[in-house]
């Protein structure tokens, strides 16, 4: 799956904005927030979020209390910078900044997969959170009926689409466009439509243009494993100056 993700210009500012009145959410106020993630050498990967655009990762009425208190939980992590809540677009256009590219992407009407079932709870419900000293997104999603694959409990594909995404999301804040190469995926245990669960991903490794990282999805108390992945991820351009292995426990 490619992931085409655009460096953008410095300096843009990121704000959460609420689809609508939803009540004891802990939403970022005041000035907007400003961050960058850096990279190998002096590069760097931004993030745009637009105000002309709906966020999709944020609370709406088909949110379960077990959701509401995930992503709050994440929310407040947010609070001391260590991790930043990444915005949700319906579209990839949503994601470029202002300009011709934008427009005409937009006439297109395409619809990123994730966001592509009309209904609020009915497909994937979910927000995801970046901390870049780690290296690492995090993922809280819930399940909606019309991901269902055996009676009651989500299809495979859906559960490989959740580790693709959020496993591959660790990946593009290293490099902004990548391929999957390769996506190995142990199933443990099935997952119940209307259950909330959460995803954890990060990069292990880096050798040249091969970008290794890895991920699993777990019960909302943590106890119960339901997946888990490894893959391999390819940087379709890479940088003028060439890529080192990178030990894992140190970001760059």
């Amino acid at each position: 799956m490619l992931r085409n993700w655009v460096r953008l210009g410095r300096g843009l500012s990121c704000f959460v904005t609420p689809r609508n009145g939803a009540q004891g959410t802990i939403l970022p106020t005041g000035v907007p927030q400003r961050f960058s993630h850096k990279l190998q050498g002096n590069s760097h990967a931004w993030i745009l979020t637009s105000e002309k655009s709906v966020d999709w990762a944020v609370p709406n009425p088909s949110w379960s209390q077990e959701m509401m208190l995930q992503f709050n939980r994440y929310m407040e992590m947010t609070k001391d910078g260590s991790w930043k809540k990444l915005p949700s677009y319906r579209s990839f256009s949503d994601h470029l900044p202002e300009g011709r590219q934008k427009e005409e992407l937009r006439n297109q009407k395409n619809c990123l997969f994730l966001r592509s079932i009309e209904g609020e709870g009915m497909g994937f419900e979910y927000a995801m959170f970046l901390k870049p000293s780690e290296r690492r997104v995090a993922a809280v999603f819930q399940i909606g009926p019309y991901l269902e694959g055996p009676s009651g409990f989500a299809h495979g594909g859906a559960i490989a689409t959740i580790l693709d995404s959020t496993v591959g999301g660790s990946v593009i804040f290293i490099t902004h466009k990548v391929v999957t190469a390769n996506l190995n995926i142990n199933y443990k245990s099935p997952v119940a439509l209307g259950s909330v669960v959460l995803v954890d991903s990060r990069v292990d490794k880096i050798e040249g243009r091969k970008i290794f990282a890895s991920g699993e999805i777990r019960s909302a108390d943590g106890q119960t494993l339901h997946a888990e992945a490894t893959g391999l991820f390819i940087e379709l351009q890479p940088s003028s100056s060439p890529r080192k292995e990178t030990d894992p426990s140190i970001f760059p």
